[in-house]
């Protein structure tokens, strides 16, 4: 195998890692909380504390790299990786279950953003594309098993397994970076703005606690006093931003409206997916009774779902253009949430796999279209701005768009019964995923140049 193979191979293998991490523990989540005795508002935090680290690690990953060489750095994110697997198999208490995921999200953080600049610098042309093409695959890949092989080991073993399950597939990985790749540094990289990166995940951490707070009926004086902090900590970033002559988070760079629209899309349906994902593994689970395997696998459905609308749309993004495309992705996302209200016993199988099919569908369509639409305003050195604001607007999509429903759905408990809530909620939730609707009309015409 050739030095850039290697490098591709150990990239691939760190990001579907990275990838079952985010999906496999959610069908665990119920017997989480049960075990801890928390809300499902508290066990949402299990997602958003691997998030955080991603955020905190993800725009330092290549200074590290640079200063420590790729080899060292991957090496021993990995192995950080494993070390935190196994912790949050054996925590004994929930904050300690969510330091260690803290942990895992910043050794992962590590890796993906290397090993792609490592990968796509080895290969150029016609060949990224057929290496974008196997990265959409395990994007697809892992969350189709995971919530399968999570629901089997769940159902017949215990939920520590959920995290040990990963510790040979980062132990491999971390002893392949360390025998393939090059020693040497990279050039030396400017200093990181890392009061920036403070601020930027102080606001992300405070607006989520004080979500999860308020939806888990703390009081609202506390959930508001989190809330403030986190809009304090992005007015004092911005602040920071107009003073520093670069930024961790480009702001300038939201002038774009194609940026801006597709950040907003991703929210309304990757985001509110997320959210719906997750307390439909509630409703399964502890209302209807399913097992975690059944649950984990409408997955399935929704994973080719989207495998078949990303080449769809792929086809037709210089035909169709990306607001036609956009529209019928967010139509068809919110179609499937719609069925999910018509769920009322276990025997609503079809019902079930139509909602996920539908949902993967125009999950397809919408988040393929946004991705390839967010950076194409953007060229040199503004790419990887732009990169870094559009994949940390992603890691946030997913944490807020669950904090958000789950609150909405604990502050619904109060007055409705729990089938009731649930359904209200994925009604708001299909109202929700249409809201960018009205900025579709500010896209520019599609560039001839972008074919």
């Amino acid at each position: 195998m050739t030095y850039r193979y290697r490098v591709a191979t150990i990239f691939l293998m760190g990001f579907f890692i990275d990838c079952i991490n985010l999906f496999m523990p959610t069908v665990a989540l119920p017997r989480i909380a049960a075990e801890f005795a928390i809300g499902n508002a508290s066990s949402a935090w299990v997602g958003n504390a691997y998030m955080l680290g991603l955020t905190l690690a993800v725009p330092v990953s290549t200074w590290l790299a640079n200063r420590w060489g790729a080899r060292r750095l991957l090496s021993a994110a990995m192995l950080a990786f494993s070390v935190a697997v196994w912790g949050c198999g054996e925590a004994q208490s929930f904050a300690a279950l969510i330091a260690w995921r803290l942990v895992q999200g910043m050794a992962g953080g590590l890796l993906i953003p290397v090993g792609q600049a490592l990968t796509f610098e080895l290969f150029q042309g016609p060949e990224r594309a057929r290496v974008s093409t196997l990265v959409m695959a395990v994007a697809l890949l892992a969350p189709a098993l995971s919530p399968t092989l999570g629901g089997l080991i769940v159902d017949h073993g215990r939920w520590p397994w959920v995290f040990h399950s990963n510790i040979p597939l980062a132990l491999l990985t971390a002893a392949l970076a360390w025998a393939w790749l090059d020693q040497a540094p990279g050039p030396t990289a400017p200093r990181p703005d890392f009061k920036g990166l403070l601020l930027v995940s102080a606001a992300l951490a405070c607006l989520l606690l004080g979500l999860s707070l308020y939806g888990a009926g703390h009081g609202a004086l506390l959930a508001t006093a989190c809330l403030l902090a986190g809009v304090s900590c992005a007015l004092l970033y911005r602040t920071h931003y107009q003073r520093a002559a670069t930024g961790i988070v480009e702001l300038k760079l939201l002038a774009s409206p194609r940026l801006r629209v597709s950040m907003q899309v991703y929210h309304a349906i990757p985001g509110v997916f997320t959210g719906v994902n997750l307390l439909n593994i509630f409703y399964l689970q502890d209302v209807l009774q399913l097992s975690a395997q059944a649950t984990g696998l409408f997955m399935l459905l929704y994973a080719a779902g989207a495998f078949a609308a990303m080449l769809l749309a792929g086809r037709l993004y210089n035909r169709v253009g990306a607001a036609r495309l956009l529209l019928l992705g967010m139509l068809m996302h919110s179609l499937g949430i719609c069925l999910l209200v018509m769920v009322e016993t276990p025997a609503d199988n079809a019902l079930l796999m139509a909602a996920y099919g539908l949902m993967g569908i125009g999950g397809g369509i919408g988040a393929n279209t946004a991705q390839t639409t967010a950076l194409l305003d953007f060229g040199g050195e503004r790419m990887p701005q732009a990169s870094v604001l559009w994949n940390l607007n992603r890691q946030m999509a997913f944490s807020v768009g669950a904090a958000l429903l789950l609150m909405i759905f604990n502050l619904l408990l109060v007055g409705l019964s729990t089938p009731d809530a649930y359904h209200l909620t994925f009604s708001l939730a299909a109202l929700l995923g249409l809201a960018p609707l009205m900025t579709l009309h500010t896209l520019p015409p599609e560039n001839p140049r972008h074919a």
